[in-house]
């Protein structure tokens, strides 16, 4: 099958696009036909390469894949050949606590669908039934492979870590990335009062079309400042952190007494 790949860290020098070896499926596992498979910003980490993260080599990257069932093993039940289907990326097979109590990242032998194992890139690709889900036709494959890996980050900081609750306020950074996207439209449906940060005045239609309350261009205002502004000094609730350390201690900055500030 055709993939694109890279046998050694670097940069988009590294990569290549050619055969590639067809993946093996298991008796649990189901082989997609990859229809469509979203880039994200994990992909440019596990291309350079991650401190103390191994990965099989030559490597496929592409956690987001949409496609459609080609086959499966003996033991698979809940799908049919054809079906259209999308991968959960965040996999945990054994029974631990932690996937028990819904905290599968928190196991040692979590991983990422595309980082321990190979992914998308390519024209078929192999997961464990229990991680890929049905899907209907309401959406294309494109507009599905965009929704795992920032959808369910975006998820877990808004409902499961921050616990965000009707009529709080939320600071969201990045309104132009993959988390920030899905971020803010998920605040919103969760009755939040949403500000956002972005780069470039380009952003802020799509910011508000997404959802914003309040954005702010970062890049010629003090983000930290604005906020304080807008809240008459308050604070926000939460701040959904995706960015680093460069805006670590502004953001504590923006948070009201008893906030909450989440990262991923």
């Amino acid at each position: 099958m055709l993939a694109v790949y890279f046998e050694s860290h670097g940069g988009p020098e590294v990569l290549k696009y050619g055969e590639f070896k067809e993946p093996v499926v298991g008796p649990n596992d189901v082989l997609i036909g990859v229809k469509a498979c979203a880039l994200n910003h994990l992909d440019l980490w596990m291309r350079q390469g991650l401190p103390g993260v191994t990965i099989p080599m030559p490597h496929i990257s592409g956690s987001d894949v949409a496609g459609v069932v080609l086959d499966f093993g003996k033991g698979v039940r809940r799908f049919k050949k054809g079906e259209r289907v999308i991968v959960a990326p965040g996999q945990l097979l054994n029974n631990a606590v932690e996937a028990l109590e819904s905290r599968d990242s928190y196991s040692k032998d979590f991983q990422i669908f595309g980082l321990q194992s190979q992914g998308g890139y390519a024209e078929r690709t192999v997961a464990h039934e229990r991680f890929v889900i049905p899907i209907s036709e309401r959406y294309s494959f494109e507009e599905y492979a965009a929704v795992p890996l920032t959808s369910l980050t975006a998820y877990h900081m808004l409902v499961t870590r921050a616990r965000v609750r009707p009529g709080e306020t939320v600071l969201i950074h990045a309104a132009g990335s993959g988390v920030g996207c899905a971020a803010i439209q998920l605040a919103r449906f969760l009755g939040a009062k949403v500000f956002t940060t972005v780069g470039d005045f380009k952003k802020v239609a799509r910011a508000k079309k997404l959802g914003a309350d309040e954005i702010v261009l970062y890049k010629t205002k003090d983000f930290a400042a604005e906020i304080k502004r807008l809240t008459g000094g308050r604070g926000v609730d939460v701040v959904i952190e995706h960015i680093g350390p460069d805006v670590w201690d502004k953001s504590i900055s923006c948070l009201a007494r008893g906030g909450r500030l989440v990262t991923c």
